[in-house]
C-alpha cells in the first residue's frame, strides 16, 4: 500500500509541476502580446503657458514663508 500511495503523490507533483511551468510560460506569453509597441511616452508635454498680465498685484497678498517663498493660485478661463 505504501508503494502505491507513494507513487500517487509522485504523480501529483509532477503534474503540479507541469502546470506550474506552463502557467508560468502562459503569464509571460500573454504578458508580453499585452504590452503597446514602440517605446514608452509617459506625458505628453506642451510648452508651459506665461504668466497672466497682472500676476504680481493678484499675488501680493500672499505671505512668505521663512524662506522667502509664497503660494499663489492664478485660475484663468478660456
Amino acid at each position: 500500500m505504501t508503494g502505491r500511495r507513494r507513487r500517487l503523490w509522485r504523480w501529483a507533483l509532477v503534474v503540479w509541476a507541469v502546470l506550474v511551468v506552463v502557467a508560468g510560460g502562459l503569464t509571460l506569453w500573454l504578458q508580453d502580446s499585452a504590452e503597446p509597441p514602440g517605446p514608452y511616452v509617459w506625458e505628453e508635454t506642451s510648452p508651459s503657458p506665461s504668466l497672466p498680465d497682472g500676476w504680481r498685484t493678484a499675488c501680493a497678498h500672499a505671505t512668505p514663508d521663512e524662506q522667502g517663498r509664497s503660494d499663489c493660485l492664478i485660475v484663468t478661463v478660456g
